[in-house]
């Protein structure tokens, strides 16, 4: 069996120790960190890398079987299986490339149409009975299904479309005017 001078510290972390954990990583950290620098395109990429081997580090340290390989070939080991799925997953376009990306977000103007629609709509609510608005905000804007929508009211399916066909027809006649402009 070969001597690993990391045996103990990798023990002790299995147990939960933090200090011993600090240890392993101001040993190792470096040259982790220029392993995984040298395999993928950048520092960041590199850093969230390594950060994942020593979480592995931290979980599976318990289950180390001292003698089996030294620590240091398996962190390498875990170190590089990390880069691989990185660097298998689809690259990531350069950030200069990002500046030339049109944003989809709609611009100023429509943000103020849009608040403003939204100020209408809201104002429409508020005038619902509250039934009424309860079952539209539950439908329209908690995403629930009527079943539920009537059992969170305590009213039967018939009687949430029946408020449900209400709402909409005042609040379409509350908002008629947006569709003519």
């Amino acid at each position: 069996m070969k001597f690993d001078p990391d045996a103990e510290l990798v023990a002790r972390v299995g147990r939960g120790d933090r200090a011993a954990a600090q240890a392993l990583m101001a040993r190792h950290l470096p040259k982790m960190l220029s392993l995984a620098r040298r395999m993928l395109s950048g520092q960041a990429e590199a850093e969230d890398c390594v950060q994942e081997a020593f979480l592995r580090l931290w979980t599976h340290a318990a289950r180390w079987k001292p003698g089996a390989a030294k620590f240091e070939t398996w962190l390498y080991r875990v170190t590089l299986n990390q880069c691989y799925d990185r660097l298998r997953k689809k690259p990531a376009a350069p950030l200069e490339a990002a500046a030339q990306v049109a944003d989809p977000a709609p611009g100023p103007e429509a943000n103020l149409v849009n608040a403003a629609l939204a100020a209408e709509v809201e104002a429409a609510l508020q005038t619902l009975p509250e039934r009424q608005r309860a079952a539209v905000l539950l439908c329209h804007y908690q995403g629930h299904g009527n079943i539920e929508a009537a059992e969170i009211l305590g009213v039967g399916v018939e009687a949430l479309e029946s408020l449900l066909a209400r709402a909409r027809r005042t609040l379409r006649t509350k908002l008629s005017h947006l569709r003519e402009s």
